[in-house]
Parts: structure tokens; sequence; C-alpha cells
């Protein structure tokens, strides 16, 4: 967990800590507080510990079990401040993959130009039907979440109409690695590399590919996206990471670039997605 997503959350229980001692009628006790709302007295402490993540429903609660009603908005606001740039996986997906593709094609379809880059995975608004498909029932299966496949594939595939609009441009990195990870059949694998070839010389796309070979300045670590010069979006395995802070915008920026200087582009980076397809037909 990220540490200033935990340090917000040991703010915001401090606060909820707070507000439970300095109730109109006096200080109430956490099993006092937990009787009137109606929780296990576990639940207080760990909230107030910052060892659990509040609801806007927990909020409410609490702010009426202390008898200070008029603190909600001021505690919820503290929650979205920091739920907005931390996005659990396990929160996220709980209705499926859909919404959460809704999402990025809402923020896809407000940005002008878009940077990425990805070191195991063709990123998603290049990616095929078949090639989308075994990725979200790969991350279903790892997560326990709702299959809700057909409705996600769809909804990436949509996101792509944004690639044919003048004056956009996808800026794309990724490393070879992600021409030859095998996460889908052999077949799809293929038929993904010809649609990359295919998006060479596209006039809003800009491939570029990190070999093997190349000289890296820094490690090729996870994937993220960049849109315009306005938000960050990073993923780990238990969440996604929203970023919208100048400092932190300009060291991704700064690491794309970076990363960039080690990218081979047009003919060079043809070629070596024409090699990983090549091998993958000789086994």
């Amino acid at each position: 967990m990220s540490t200033d997503f935990q340090q917000a959350r040991e703010a915001l229980g401090a606060r909820l800590r707070e507000l439970r001692l300095s109730t109109p009628g006096g200080r109430v006790t956490g099993p006092e507080l937990a009787r009137r709302i109606g929780w296990p007295h576990s639940k207080i402490y760990k909230l107030e510990n910052g060892q659990q993540t509040a609801t806007s429903g927990d909020l409410r609660a609490w702010a009426e079990g202390v008898g200070q009603p008029d603190t909600f908005e001021q505690l919820e606001s503290r929650l979205k401040g920091f739920e907005s740039h931390i996005r659990s996986w396990r929160r996220q997906l709980a209705a499926g993959h859909r919404p959460v593709q809704d999402s990025w094609n809402a923020e896809v379809s407000r940005s002008q130009t878009i940077r990425v880059w990805e070191e195991s995975v063709v990123p998603g608004m290049l990616q095929t039907a078949d090639y989308a498909r075994h990725m979200f029932l790969r991350y279903a299966d790892l997560q326990g979440t709702v299959r809700d496949t057909d409705d996600a594939v769809r909804a990436r595939m949509k996101r792509q109409e944004w690639l044919y609009q003048g004056g956009r441009r996808l800026h794309a990195l990724m490393w070879e690695a992600a021409l030859r990870a095998l996460i889908c059949p052999p077949s799809v694998l293929v038929a993904q590399l010809d649609r990359l070839t295919g998006l060479i010389g596209m006039d809003t796309v800009e491939l570029g590919v990190i070999p093997f070979g190349a000289s890296l300045k820094i490690p090729a670590a996870n994937g993220f996206w960049i849109f315009d010069e306005r938000l960050v979006i990073a993923e780990d395995w238990h969440a996604e990471l929203r970023l919208d802070d100048a400092d932190s915008i300009a060291t991704y920026s700064r690491v794309w670039r970076t990363l960039r200087e080690s990218a081979v582009y047009g003919a060079d980076a043809h070629n070596v997605i024409n090699t990983a397809r090549r091998e993958l037909n000789a086994r």
C-alpha cells in the first residue's frame, strides 16, 4: 500500500478519534460508539488506527453516532481526496471489468495526446479483440471477479475509435517482452503482432519497441499512461494509481522520455516485431 495513501488513511482515523472524544455530550468510548452504530467494537479501532478504509456510509454513521452529523461532508471530502488516487482492484472490479473500461474510455475521450509504456503486454488501445479477451479472462481468474468478458472487450474496442479521429496522437512504447509473452494462444498472439505492424506509419500512432538487446538507462518497470499533462494512471497488482499533481506527472514524463531513448521506430520496430512473429511460428 502506498505510503501517501496510508498516511491519509491514518489522518482520517485521527480525525474520527477526535470527533469521538469531543461529542456534544462528552467523550464517547469506542465500545459505546460501536453500540450506537451497531458495529463490532473492533471496527472502531481499525478505522481510528488507519487499518481499514472507511466507506462513505461508515463516515455518515460515525458523524451521526458522535452527534455531529454536520461533519459528514468534511469527512467524505477527505475520503474522496485519497481514494480518487488509489483505486483498489477489489473495489473497482466488484461489478466486473466493463465499468473500469468505461472509466478509462472517459479519460481517453478527454485527451488529445496520450503516452503509454508497457513492459509485458500490448497496450489496450492497440489490442485485438481476441488478445483483449484473454487478458480479461486472466485477470478475472486472478482477482476472482465477475466474468463480463464480452462487455469488457466491446468497451475496449470502442476506445480504439479515438485512434481514427484527427488531431489525436498516441505515443506507445513497449518492451520486446510484450511481443513474446504467451498470455494467449500462439495464434492469437500472431494476429496481435500483425495488428501492430499494420499500425506502424499510421498518422495518429507512434509505436516504439525497446529490443531485448537495447541499452537501458533505467529498469523496465510497471506500465503507465500519461493523459495530456493532466493525469497519470499506473497499475500495480493490488490497485490502480491515479496521479494528477504536477510533480508526479513530471516524474512519469521524465521516465517515459528516458525509456524512449532506447526504443526503435519505423522499419526497425517492424523488424523486431516480425522477428518475434517468425520465432513464434517456428515453435
